[in-house]
């Protein structure tokens, strides 16, 4: 088996830059002061990136998943994270059985 040197380069090159990312946000995280918007910003990543994560998922995979989506919304709208979990886990197994 061999391996393209090119491809391998490629794959080194992202591995550094996001390992670098990643070290980046540690060291100067702490030191940024964000207040207002930028505070606001900073506080909606995460949520943005799970849905843009999940998302095409749910919504391309079958009605099965379209559905477990839903009811996981709403089911985190009012249980804790692990009750969450678990709802959606239980919605999804029984919904592909259905199909």
């Amino acid at each position: 088996m061999s391996v393209d040197p090119a491809t391998l380069v490629a794959i080194v090159a992202m591995a550094v830059v996001t390992y670098l990312t990643r070290v980046t946000g540690f060291f100067i995280g702490d030191r940024l002061a964000l207040r207002g918007r930028a505070k606001a910003a900073f506080d909606a990543i995460p949520p943005a990136v799970l849905v843009a994560v999940i998302a095409p998922t749910a919504l391309a995979t079958g009605w099965p998943e379209t559905v477990t989506a839903a009811v996981t919304i709403i089911a985190a709208a009012r249980l804790p994270l692990l009750a969450t979990v678990a709802v959606g886990v239980l919605s999804v197994v029984a919904l592909r059985s259905l199909a």
